[in-house]
Parts: C-alpha cells; sequence; structure tokens
C-alpha cells in the first residue's frame, strides 16, 4: 500500500510504503463504539460525593431520651430526616465506573479507525517534523502551511504522530496549540484519533507502529 508523502509545506516529495496489515483493516464501528466507551469510561472519575448520616459532623448523642416526651424517637440529629443530616443513597467517590477492554479488541480498534481516516484521505504522511526550533509561533505557522489556511485562520484539528527523534521537540512545541493533539507511536487509541479530523504521521513513526503492533500480533 502506497502514500504520498508531504513536507512541512504540503508539497509532495515522494511515496512511502505503508503495511497493509494496519493501513488495510476493514472497518468495524460496533467494536470502535465499543473501545470509546471503554476508553471513556476508564477515564471517568466520580467527583460528586455526598456524606452519609455517619460522615457528618455531630450528632453522636441522642437527642433526647427514647420514651415520655410525646415526640418521635430519635437517635441522632444527623439522621437523613433532618435538616443538616447525612443524604440517604447520595452520590459517592468510591464508584467505578471503570470497563475492562482486552489488547486486542483495543489494537483491532485503532487499525480499524487508521485505515478508515486514511481511506478518507484524512492521513497524511510527513518527510520530518523538525523545526527550526521548538517553538508554538513556528509548529502553528508549519501547520498553517500545510493546510494552506490563512496567518489569521486557527490551526487545522491535526494529530501529529512524531518519530522518536523528534518527539520531544514536538510536544513542547504544540503544547499550547488548541486543536492540535501529539501522541507517541506507542500510544495510539481510536478515541484520540477520532478526536482530530486530520492526522499527520511523520515517515520515521510508520516503522515503530509497524514494530509495536507487530510485538502485539
Amino acid at each position: 500500500m502506497e502514500a504520498k508523502i508531504y513536507n512541512l509545506k504540503g508539497e509532495i516529495v515522494g511515496n512511502a510504503d505503508l503495511p497493509e496489515k494496519i493501513f488495510g483493516a476493514a472497518w468495524n464501528s460496533a467494536l470502535v463504539h465499543q473501545v470509546i466507551r471503554a476508553i471513556l469510561a476508564n477515564r471517568r472519575r466520580p467527583w460528586a460525593h455526598a456524606k452519609g448520616r455517619g460522615e457528618v459532623r455531630g450528632g453522636g448523642r441522642k437527642p433526647w431520651r427514647q420514651k415520655g416526651t410525646g415526640r418521635a424517637r430519635h437517635g441522632s440529629i444527623r439522621s437523613p430526616l433532618w435538616v443538616g443530616g447525612g443524604k440517604a443513597h447520595g452520590p459517592t467517590k468510591e464508584r467505578d465506573y471503570s470497563q475492562k477492554i482486552n489488547k486486542k479488541m483495543q489494537r483491532a480498534a485503532t487499525l480499524s479507525v487508521l485505515s478508515k481516516k486514511l481511506k478518507d484521505g484524512e492521513v497524511k504522511v510527513v518527510k520530518s517534523f523538525e523545526l527550526e526550533a521548538p517553538k508554538t509561533k513556528i509548529l502553528a505557522g508549519a501547520l498553517r502551511d500545510f493546510f494552506k489556511s490563512s496567518r489569521k485562520t486557527k490551526v487545522s484539528s491535526a494529530l501529529l504522530i512524531p518519530g522518536k527523534e523528534n518527539t520531544q521537540a514536538i510536544l513542547r512545541a504544540g503544547a499550547n496549540i488548541p486543536a492540535v493533539g501529539i501522541l507517541r507511536s506507542d500510544s495510539l487509541n481510536p478515541y484520540d484519533l477520532l478526536s482530530h479530523k486530520h492526522v499527520l504521521v511523520e515517515e520515521a513513526a510508520i516503522s515503530l507502529i509497524a514494530s509495536q503492533y507487530k510485538k502485539q500480533s
């Protein structure tokens, strides 16, 4: 499978051979949906927490004796029946939203998304992400040149997958660009791939991706 290689100006400078097993996988929407749901569930953290009667401060003393007052019996002023008491069946931070997904499912979903985006023309191979300096302004300008957009427009939504040598420089330069994501070749996942319109893969990263998924197969 062949793909055109571009420079950072958006010009074609050659062709690259892409592994069929990685970039030619069939589209499986049901699997992708299942894996993305699991990824988002695993990232979720339970922030809401309501105190129960045992967590609210005070209320250790019985408010009045059990019998003889003519009033309803109570054992604590922090009962859920009282104003200022604990919450009955409220949300707790101990809740676990995580879902289990095995490596084969995540691998298949990732390759399915990568192949689909390549087929739709949303994956581009870039010769090199090497910049004059690891600066946000330089990377933003390079991406505007690549997508042929004007200086006044926002940088297009893009996910950059750099090779090993340029990873740190690209991470530093792209950290403050809202529409741009940077992902290492060994951290590919369907959610991040689908969260960006375009995927720019550095030529050096292709062999890294191939070797990574060869180990997992």
